[in-house]
């Protein structure tokens, strides 16, 4: 009887594992491309992933402008959030009395829990009107006169741009980067650091040529973790990117992005072509946000190798 509930329970387990890692990803791909086929016979697929233009009026469509917006703001957030949830994860770990380091670590925590509509509040009424009238104009001072760097930060600053958004979505992941790289710390052995201390490191370079090499892949880890929660993240970017079909020259321009397109003008979608091209475009964050997971996975299984 035994051998009999172990074999049917084996037997689920392996069915689940295959329908959720293999089965239910090949199927929300083949009904993602299904529903875009109209949108792929008629603009072609690299002629729609480089065209800009976007006109529901006239039925042309192109996702340069959303795909771009997407790449960028989820590129400069992991930029922002990295190294300081890596330096958060540091100080819990080794610098904090081990009291402060339970609290910060829930508190810490608990910022992960926060629905993403509350983030988008919080910049649009609190942080954008401080971005417009503060923090970008000096940022204009400071670098706008210099060559090549000072495009970037062009434009007239509105608190609702490429740098707002990054900059709250870089809050939102940081949660998240911070519990895999502080949890990855805490698994390395006593006597690893212990040895380094005997040899005469400090601190610092313990943490350094010790603490950090050994948790690597955990690192890499959490980047993972955190690049897919930015790149899918909607509510928080249609408060702040200003929903401008553009690909932005500037950390001051308005932008869109492909879940803030899909948000807005899903339910406006009243001809076949306009509907199958919002699919192209979930098809296209499908194909994007897989094909990272796979490539960072690729890299967490060589540097757990390593």
């Amino acid at each position: 009887m035994n051998k009999l509930l172990n074999a049917v329970f084996g037997y689920k387990l392996k069915f689940w594992a295959l329908f959720v890692g293999l089965l239910f990803p090949i199927a929300m791909s083949l009904v993602l491309l299904h529903e875009s086929r109209l949108a792929i016979e008629k603009f072609g697929f690299l002629n729609f992933l480089t065209n800009t233009k976007w006109d529901p009026v006239a039925e042309e469509f192109g996702g340069a402008t959303m795909i771009v917006g997407t790449l960028i703001s989820t590129l400069i957030a992991i930029f922002l959030a990295t190294p300081v949830a890596i330096g958060i994860a540091i100080f819990l770990t080794e610098l904090a009395p081990r009291k402060l380091a339970g609290i910060l670590s829930t508190l810490t925590e608990l910022l992960a829990a926060i629905p993403s509509i509350i983030y988008g509040m919080w910049g649009f009424f609190v942080l954008a009107p401080l971005m417009s009238q503060k923090v970008e104009p000096f940022l204009q001072r400071i670098f706008g006169n210099i060559p090549i760097i000072g495009q970037l930060f062009s434009g007239y600053p509105t608190g609702l741009d490429v740098l707002t958004t990054s900059l709250v979505l870089s809050i939102m992941i940081m949660p998240f980067t911070t519990s895999v790289v502080r949890e990855a710390f805490m698994l390395v052995p006593d006597v690893m650091k212990e040895s380094a201390y005997g040899l005469g490191a400090t601190k610092w370079e313990t943490i350094r040529h010790v603490v950090i090499p050994y948790t690597t892949s955990g690192i890499v880890g959490g980047v993972i973790l955190s690049t897919g929660r930015a790149l899918g993240e909607t509510m928080a970017v249609t408060f702040l990117a200003g929903n401008v079909p553009q690909i932005p020259k500037s950390l001051f321009d308005s932008f869109t992005t492909v879940t803030v397109t899909l948000a807005n003008q899903f339910t406006e979608a009243d001809t076949d072509l306009y509907l199958s091209s919002l699919y192209y475009l979930a098809l296209v964050l499908f194909a994007i946000s897989f094909s990272t997971l796979i490539l960072s996975k690729v890299l967490y299984m060589r540097i757990g190798k390593r």
